[in-house]
């Protein structure tokens, strides 16, 4: 058991560094570390039981086995060498065990023989002063939870999405947790719905902004495609924000309507709420991606009769100079009787009626609205 003696390297008391103030220990605080374990902890009767020294996931399990209760691990972007242990200590599925490891996995909810296999995508949203069409709106992780009769662990991956202050709100609720690892999931599920109503409240806001600027008046200094290009970049923010969102509604579903042997049937209850407001962010993500089709084709209709403007005012000046040139070019060959040619007032009166002509064509070109 190669993975085990690399744990109890981690945690064994000479390492105080990696000791957390409830007798757990966090690698994160030890970059050096090859452990992925960020914590591992017993509960019994809704409460975290204190150690003298922090377990190693072997040794919690046993704690579990002997006393009762069970045990919460958390890892974070674990190797598979690293998760080797904990899986075979656990009788995790390899299909799952794969899964996890590899990450990139859509949202989903797999059933085991002995456990429940449930993957969630965490959606942070970026902070930028003015959306672009380079700027990045929203950045996405995962969270995979495997939920037994008596253990429950968790994988990250990803730079966002801790649950290290999940974990202490659970613990403030003892009633709670006392209903064993379908409490935890649930309180998961919960945080990362959550998460989405308030990243689409933001999003909503860029939404705003850039339908906003595309519609109000006096936008002719406009960068010709500027409007495109972050409308475009918008769209694929909200389409990587609907793959998180969009395949969770069948596993909130099952979590909330079908029984199940490893979640309690009072947690399954709290399911029900959490399903009602995926389906709500579920309908924002949809109405989003509608309405910046909506605003990216009138941004695009609002480029084309720009051209189009442009096309007509470029013809009407040239149907205007086409007279000048057309005086210009018959007084210009080589004959010897041309119309007024030996008048006096010849030459002034064929440059006023060429004026006057371009005057002419201006104005009743001016009045159809081509310039």
């Amino acid at each position: 058991m190669s993975m085990i003696r690399d744990l109890r390297a981690v945690v064994r008391p000479s390492r105080p560094s990696l000791r957390s103030d409830s007798g757990s220990y966090d690698t994160t605080r030890d970059p050096a570390t090859p452990s992925a374990v960020v914590d591992c902890a017993v509960y019994r009767d809704g409460a975290r039981v204190h150690y003298a020294t922090p377990l190693t996931p072997h040794e919690a399990m046993r704690q579990v086995r002997r006393d009762g209760g069970f045990v919460w691990i958390g890892l974070h972007e674990p190797t598979e060498s690293e998760f080797a242990g904990i899986a075979r200590e656990f009788g995790l599925h390899p299909l799952a065990v794969e899964d996890a490891v590899q990450a990139h996995q859509r949202p989903k909810l797999e059933r085991y023989d002995d456990s429940l296999f449930t993957v969630f995508k965490t959606i942070h949203y970026v902070e930028h002063d003015r959306l672009t069409a380079n700027s990045e709106v929203v950045e996405s992780g995962e969270v995979m939870c495997f939920t037994g009769k008596d253990f429950f662990i968790t994988v990250r991956h990803g730079g966002q999405g801790s649950l290290r202050a999940l974990r202490h709100r659970l613990q403030d609720d003892p009633e709670l947790l006392a209903k064993g690892p379908s409490a935890v999931l649930h309180a998961i599920a919960d945080h990362v719905v959550d998460g989405y109503i308030a990243v689409a409240d933001a999003v909503q806001d860029d939404i705003d902004e850039v339908e906003t600027e595309v519609f109000s008046p006096g936008r002719k200094g406009a960068p010709r495609g500027t409007d495109a290009g972050r409308i475009y970049q918008l769209k694929r923010e909200v389409l990587e924000f609907k793959r998180a969102v969009s395949p969770l509604l069948r596993p909130m579903q099952l979590l909330s309507e079908r029984p199940m042997r490893l979640v309690d049937p009072d947690i399954q209850k709290y399911f029900r709420d959490v399903a009602d407001h995926l389906a709500r962010v579920q309908e924002q993500v949809v109405g989003f991606d509608e309405l910046l089709n909506s605003i990216l084709q009138a941004n695009l209709a609002q480029a084309s009769v720009a051209q189009n403007e442009d096309m007509r005012k470029i013809t009407s000046w040239a149907a205007i100079i086409a007279v000048p040139t057309m005086v210009c070019g018959v007084y210009g060959m080589n004959f010897d009787y041309m119309p007024e040619l030996r008048w006096r007032f010849g030459y002034p009166m064929v440059l006023g009626v060429t004026v006057l002509t371009c005057l002419g064509i201006h104005r009743m070109l001016k009045r159809n609205g081509w310039l």
